[in-house]
């Protein structure tokens, strides 16, 4: 008997962080409105922007002056992540009760496999109405539903016709795809960024559809496996599944942060990094669990001549003890560092394995250092990320202090 088709959404928060700010303070409901950083540090950037800012052609990522010269009487609110990731969770919540199977995508965007739930519910276009309506009741967010056979078709429905569609829904059969998507230029395809888009069209492939009906072993020997993928997901091939349990699995732990001026000494850096590095093995602790390779990277501050290095290093021994895992961390950097300013620094531990199962080796100190930053960390959970600070975080370089009242890099 021939398998039935799927039936997968990909839902899309209309202008997320916005539309939030909006359900909350409805006196904004029609002024042009933006979410944007902390302009005092520097991070001044358009998060989000309402689709009443953006007609006055305000685009997420320029700077705030920027925005507010196009549009002076422009809303600016500081971003609460805390808030937003409550409400992620909750339109979650809300799709799951029409299918047990969503998947986040981001926090503003899920995919869902309705495949079968239309018996309950009715076709694909009523259920999306449901859900939307849903939504739009509880939270006051405004979503938009690209529907398809697989994962990447419906994302691109979503993102090429659905965003635009007045009622935000776009059904896209498979046998609407060659239609549909192949006369759409290459920019638009899944994956596709500006660098990839300058090689393919070095290439004279302009459009989806030149990219579908090149010889794939053309693509492989220019991109290896990534021109299999791409000439894939030009063909609509993904068969991949929605899995609820996608993001349970952890393969690394990792931070990175943007400093708020630029570093120009070895001493200056090492604060932050040591601030990453405790922040990384804390989250390792609290998940049970050890890291083998230490990895670690930084990016200058000049965007438009980009330097830095991106390294790893391979421990004798699994750990999650801070001090550690930092030596290893400065021997990188040390070795790496090519003595340019500093903007941005990362740390990651990778080659996870359980805390609780590990070679003894003769001298192990970890035990006793374990003991300890599990007394430091029950302090932080309970009175809060900067009730217990190392001394170098209340220097000027340190972050730690500041980063405690924000999530992600934003404020709670």
């Amino acid at each position: 008997m021939k398998q039935r088709e799927r039936v997968i959404m990909m839902g899309d928060c209309q202008s997320f962080y916005a539309s939030v700010e909006k359900a909350d303070y409805p006196q904004y409901e029609d002024r042009p409105l933006i979410v944007a950083g902390d302009p005092e540090r520097r991070s001044g950037i358009v998060l989000a922007a309402c689709p009443i800012a953006k007609r006055y052609g305000v685009t997420t990522a320029e700077n705030v002056g920027t925005a507010l010269a196009k549009c002076p009487e422009l809303i600016v609110m500081r971003p609460r992540m805390e808030k937003y990731i409550h409400v992620s969770m909750q339109i979650t919540n809300i799709m799951r009760q029409f299918t047990d199977l969503v998947e986040p995508y981001s926090i503003d965007e899920q995919h869902l496999d309705v495949t079968g739930s239309l018996s309950l519910f009715g076709d694909p276009d009523t259920l999306a109405r449901m859900i939307q309506a849903e939504i739009s009741r509880k939270t006051g967010v405004y979503c938009r539903f690209g529907v398809s056979y697989n994962k990447a078709v419906s994302k691109m429905a979503c993102d090429n016709y659905a965003k635009k569609n007045a009622d935000g829904i776009y059904l896209l059969p498979r046998e609407k795809l060659e239609e549909a998507l192949w006369p759409l230029p290459i920019r638009s395809l899944l994956m596709v960024g500006s660098q990839m888009e300058r090689h393919l069209l070095n290439m004279g492939l302009p459009t989806i559809g030149h990219l579908a009906n090149t010889p794939l072993s053309r693509l492989k020997a220019r991109f290896g496996v990534n021109g299999e993928v791409l000439w894939r997901l030009a063909n609509g091939i993904d068969p991949s599944p929605v899995n609820p349990n996608s993001h349970q699995g952890l393969k690394s732990i990792g931070h990175e942060m943007t400093l708020p001026r630029d570093y120009y000494s070895l001493e200056t850096i090492a604060i932050p990094l040591l601030e990453l590095t405790e922040l990384v093995c804390r989250r390792c602790r609290d998940k049970g669990v050890m890291g083998s390779v230490v990895h670690v990277s930084c990016r200058g501050a000049d965007f438009d001549r980009p330097s830095g290095f991106s390294r790893q290093w391979k421990l004798a021994d699994p750990t999650n003890v801070t001090n550690q895992v930092y030596d290893a961390v400065m021997t990188l950097f040390r070795k790496h560092w090519d003595d340019l300013p500093v903007r941005k620094v990362g740390v990651s531990l990778s080659d996870l394995t359980r805390a609780d199962e590990y070679q003894l080796t003769l001298f192990d100190e970890r035990p006793k250092y374990q003991a300890l930053e599990r007394a430091t960390d029950e302090i932080k959970r309970r009175y809060g990320e900067s009730a217990i600070l190392r001394a170098a975080s209340v220097t000027a370089s340190g972050q730690a202090r500041d980063r405690a009242g924000k999530i992600g890099g934003h404020y709670r």
